[in-house]
């Protein structure tokens, strides 16, 4: 029997005993023209603005101005290793180890890259699957992928829908696709929080019947990260891309994120698309013609992210 009642009393008492009730201060909440904070329900689209973001960008605005380029090494948070000062925390977020995870670039961008490396079609094996109502972007970078290679988007892409009258997908139903059409899906993925329906996909068990099937397996965890656990790492996943704008709440255009099962951290003869910033740290600026590529999902950055 459930204990909620409906009624704005028992939503303040609620709130009143909520431990993490403290953190909403810490938080800029939009206000109507009346001067009332607002209820905010679209952290999914956008999470709100942390009240310390000021302060940190004008630390780096501060830093360039004072120091050009030497901001490099000697910015309070040195520019060169920046994204590093993220990586552990990140991994805690997705339940990655450091070594499996990057910050860079943006998250459609990201799916690219791991596509480069993780959807290697033939002629037989060619199709990718994702779910029936991913977000838009997701279909957009799977069918460019699919015509890229040459294949025709309508025939490679299958969708795994919902049953009629059903809001959630079911599980059987995508045993049956791999079962069925397995020796032709060179790639399963799918979003790991579905952003229209909310479903909290079980990736481990995607990931293992895919893996069955000799699949890759990837996520989008745009609406995942943040919001739910998601241990990639046990998961087994193949790779996983998000974006860090939503439950983050770190703003427009931010960064995302990247994850590479460490099972793949030292193979270098997974094909990708490479940059100075994926070559060796200790070496990248002596500007050596031959390409020295650092191990783990810092492996497949591009440039200074």
């Amino acid at each position: 029997m459930s204990n909620y009642k409906l009624g704005l009393d028992f939503a303040k008492e609620q709130d009143q005993n909520d431990p993490l009730a403290a953190y909403k201060k810490l938080f800029h909440i939009p206000k109507d023209t009346h001067g009332n904070e607002l209820i905010y329900m679209t952290g999914n689209s956008l999470g709100l603005q942390p009240k310390a973001t000021k302060n940190y960008i004008n630390q780096e605005l501060d830093d360039w101005a004072n120091l050009g380029v030497e901001g490099h090494t000697e910015a309070k948070h040195p520019w060169l290793p920046y994204h590093e000062f993220l990586t552990e925390n990140m991994a805690k977020v997705v339940g990655a180890k450091p070594i499996e995870v990057v910050v860079m670039n943006t998250l459609t961008a990201n799916l690219h890259l791991m596509m480069v490396s993780f959807y290697r079609p033939t002629q037989k094996r060619y199709k990718i699957v994702i779910e029936a109502d991913a977000f838009p972007s997701d279909k957009y970078a799977v069918e460019s992928q699919l015509r890229h290679h040459g294949f025709d988007a309508n025939e490679g892409l299958i969708l795994w829908k919902a049953r009629k009258g059903e809001e959630l997908a079911n599980y059987n139903d995508l045993q049956t696709i791999l079962e069925t059409q397995g020796k032709d899906i060179a790639l399963v993925m799918i979003g790991g929080v579905n952003y229209y329906t909310g479903q909290f996909f079980d990736l481990k068990r995607i990931t293992q019947l895919g893996h069955k099937h000799g699949c890759m397996v990837g996520f989008d965890c745009a609406h995942g990260a943040g919001n739910v656990e998601l241990n990639l790492h046990d998961s087994g996943a193949d790779f996983a891309v998000w974006c860090t704008y939503k439950y983050l709440n770190s703003g427009p255009g931010s960064l995302g994120g990247c994850f590479v099962h460490e099972r793949h951290a030292h193979n270098k003869n997974l094909n990708r698309f490479a940059g100075w910033w994926s070559h060796n740290k200790e070496t990248r600026f002596k500007m050596r013609n031959e390409f020295d590529q650092l191990p783990g999902a810092e492996g497949w950055q591009l440039s200074n992210p």
